[in-house]
């Protein structure tokens, strides 16, 4: 049973969402909040599997209580899936880096949100298609960087880098299977090593992580 949170400001939205996963078979609602500082307490208190967070919201924001979830050792196993009204928000990459598994318009369709819950749930991550890519190029050409290699990139194999900056592509896990010619199993499970040699809570962050480190250009 994969236990959700869902965290916003407006009540109407908030009794959508919570409709959706009270219907949805093999979900359960952990509880709601309407800012984020109620947000981090409820999490807290029921540790959900998910969190279907707005970013913008009276009191801390959504990504103040992003960074208060990520760091608490005891919501490790918690994913944040940060939910906004505008293609280009600028907090959405910053959500991204401080780990949340992707974001998602909130006029996505039911299906479509119920399988990210599932999807982050298994490791996955993911973005609004329409998105993804201009968020990394906005990120990449907003201004000139100065790159922040990850202090423990020498830890990754040669072919855990390749993964890594497929992945920074889109890719998902059959599609660098395919490219490189291994298994969707071996693909997955590289992808894996490097999240965790890098200490990346999401796919989405080992993807920033790529970024910040020069391994993925964005072109």
């Amino acid at each position: 049973m994969i236990t959700v949170l869902v965290v916003d400001d407006q009540d109407l939205v908030r009794f959508g969402l919570r409709t959706l996963v009270e219907n949805e078979e093999g979900m359960a609602l952990a509880g709601e909040a309407a800012d984020g500082l109620a947000a981090v307490a409820v999490a807290r208190q029921t540790r959900p599997d998910v969190i279907l967070m707005d970013i913008r919201m009276p009191g801390i924001d959504g990504i103040a209580a992003l960074r208060r979830i990520t760091a608490d050792p005891a919501l490790a196993g918690t994913k944040v899936i940060m939910l906004t009204t505008f293609e280009h928000d600028e907090y959405i990459f910053d959500a991204l880096r401080h780990g949340a598994g992707g974001f998602l318009l909130k006029d996505t369709k039911p299906a479509e949100l119920l399988q990210a819950i599932r999807s982050v749930v298994d490791g996955g991550t993911l973005m609004s298609p329409s998105v993804t890519r201009k968020v990394v190029r906005e990120f990449v050409s907003a201004s000139p960087r100065s790159l922040k290699p990850h202090p423990e990139l020498r830890s990754l194999t040669d072919r855990e880098r390749e993964v890594v900056v497929l992945a920074a592509e889109g890719l998902d896990n059959d599609e660098i299977a395919e490219r490189l010619v291994i298994s969707p199993a071996t693909a997955r499970t590289h992808v894996s090593r490097a999240m965790v040699k890098l200490g990346a809570r999401s796919r989405a962050q080992l993807v920033v992580f790529a970024y910040q480190s020069g391994l993925a250009d964005g072109a």
